[in-house]
């Protein structure tokens, strides 16, 4: 298991980050502080003490097996439940997350793996669902040149910001479910399985499109089930099992490693394999990796 500081990543300038970046920094860069965070539902134990820190442009993955209680954290960030116990500090105050409203006034953005965008209307649209600019008389110029710019801070491949979200691919549909959670320029984004039911060209996308929101400085934690993916563009991998903390590991780190604390069990198909590729390698005389 390794432990270790977070790689910090420099603020590339892009004007809207900039204040952003600022703030954050002014707190050593710590955004995010989770301190024995507890969440019981019943008599089902869901999350038991734990600890989670994510600073300024830095991505965290957060991983385990299913029932882990990843989802059960990022729903406490985004206000959706109260933690029966524990602190949360967020930009250097202890805050009280007690509705969704709350968690976007703060700067919390959330992207819930099934995206929340509607199909039948167009990019704009969903883009601003719910924040419409003059929604009595709406400014439809604005909102389309707002959506613009912030598609193209982000590079994103989109041919027309008037298509219907129906017509777009699930990479391009994960961008403007991003670029929405962008409007409100938050310091912390939540991405629930980003990459889930993706293809290969489609998840390279979404990749990119995570590195860049992190070198603009925000703070992004991501749950995600593939290690392939985690590994791209993760600082830090934070692993959860059964509800608590189980390691802190930096992308380096081996399949074995990250499984064997994911299952808790260090004799797994994964460290078989790498038993017995180790003992061909010995027996052939190939020198160790």
């Amino acid at each position: 298991m390794r432990f270790g500081s977070p790689h910090r990543r420099d603020d590339h300038g892009t004007p809207r980050m900039t204040d952003l970046a600022s703030q954050t920094n002014s707190q050593n860069g710590l955004v995010l502080s989770l301190r024995d965070i507890s969440k019981n539902f019943g008599a089902v134990s869901a999350l038991t003490n734990i600890d989670l820190d994510v600073h300024a442009g830095e991505v965290v993955a957060l991983v385990g097996d299913n029932g882990a209680g990843k989802s059960t954290l990022v729903k406490i960030l985004a206000g959706v439940h109260l933690p029966d116990s524990g602190t949360i500090t967020f930009c250097g105050d202890i805050v009280v997350l007690d509705d969704p409203a709350a968690s976007l006034r703060l700067g919390i953005a959330t992207v819930f793996q099934d995206l929340a965008l509607c199909e039948n209307l167009d990019v704009v649209a969903n883009i601003f669902l719910g924040r419409e600019l003059d929604p009595w008389r709406l400014d439809e110029v604005a909102m389309e040149i707002r959506a613009w710019t912030l598609l193209n801070e982000l590079s994103a491949r989109i041919p027309s910001v008037r298509e219907p979200v129906a017509s777009l691919s699930g990479g391009q549909r994960q961008t403007v479910a991003i670029a929405r959670s962008l409007l409100l320029q938050p310091k912390l984004i939540l991405l629930d399985e980003p990459t889930a039911a993706l293809g290969v060209a489609q998840t390279a996308e979404v990749l990119d499109l995570i590195e860049r929101v992190r070198d603009r400085g925000l703070a992004v934690v991501m749950i995600s089930h593939n290690m392939e993916d985690v590994r791209a563009v993760a600082d830090r991998i934070v692993v959860l099992r059964l509800g608590r903390n189980n390691g802190i590991f930096h992308p380096d780190a081996s399949n074995q490693e990250l499984v064997s604390a994911i299952t808790g069990a260090s004799n797994n198909a994964v460290s078989r394999r790498a038993e017995r590729r180790q003992a061909s390698r010995e027996h052939s005389g190939e020198p160790r990796p």
